[in-house]
């Protein structure tokens, strides 16, 4: 089984190298046929200068050039439509993700999970500088969509997944254009009934750059998004149980 991994990057220049580094070092123990898909998105620093050297050393290393305007979703829609693994990891480039943990993902996939989401609120996992601001509101955001889905996952809000190549297949089309594919993805697997497991990650503090997450301005995206796989959710129910309905009238 093959291992495409996609690696957002919009001005990381002090982190990407490192990041796919690490990656490739991972890789390479655990004897993991894979592939990086690196999304240069947009960047005005050296971002696209350190992966054409990533790219020259390691020949499964490949970029992906995005034109404006930029957005992560946009850049993570982009490098899944490069994939050529039988499963893909979402990872991001600024080193807040342990490539450790796309191996431990990676095993439950071989295991025949169809989705394996990190959660860096479990026992086991490790999570350092996480800004109280942020915690808080990544919280209160997840036990609403636990509530509102009925499922076990609390930590949906989180990049850092794995899926089988035919999971994203069945979740096109994809529409965020920003953070919001973060739960825009898993949501649509799991309202699809894809299997999913949760274990637990580690999860670091960036030191270098800046965090491209908005709160403010993402909170009405999150929701619109959480909303309308919501709805498709209830939808989907109402179809599946209209024969029963009518075999009870009868």
């Amino acid at each position: 089984m093959k291992l495409s991994i996609v690696v957002p990057a919009h001005n990381e220049e002090e982190n990407i190298g490192q990041a796919i580094s690490e990656i490739i070092a991972e890789m390479t123990r655990e004897k993991i046929d894979y592939e990086i898909i690196a999304v240069d998105d947009n960047s005005v620093d050296s971002t696209p200068a350190v992966l054409a050297e990533m790219s020259a050393k390691c020949p499964n290393v490949k970029i992906v050039r995005r034109n404006p305007p930029k957005g992560f979703g946009s850049a993570i829609r982009e490098g899944l439509a490069h994939i050529n693994g039988d499963a893909v990891a979402i990872v991001m480039g600024d080193l807040s993700d342990d490539p450790a943990d796309v191996v431990r993902c990676f095993r439950k996939i071989e295991e025949g999970y169809d989705c394996v989401f990190g959660s860096r609120f479990i026992k086991g996992s490790k999570v350092r500088d996480y800004p109280l601001v942020k915690l808080l509101i990544n919280r209160l955001a997840n036990v609403f969509i636990k509530v509102l889905f009925l499922i076990k996952a609390n930590d949906i809000t989180n990049a850092f997944k794995l899926y089988k190549r035919e999971v994203i297949n069945a979740v096109q089309p994809l529409q965020s254009q920003y953070f919001n594919i973060t739960v825009e993805i898993p949501l649509k697997a799991i309202v699809r009934g894809f299997t999913y497991v949760q274990i637990p990650i580690n999860w670091y503090g960036r030191k270098s750059g800046v965090s491209k997450l908005g709160i403010k301005e993402m909170g009405r995206k999150y929701l619109f998004t959480v909303l309308h796989v919501w709805l498709e959710k209830i939808l989907l129910t109402d179809e599946i149980n209209k024969p029963a309905r009518k075999r009870r009238v009868a």
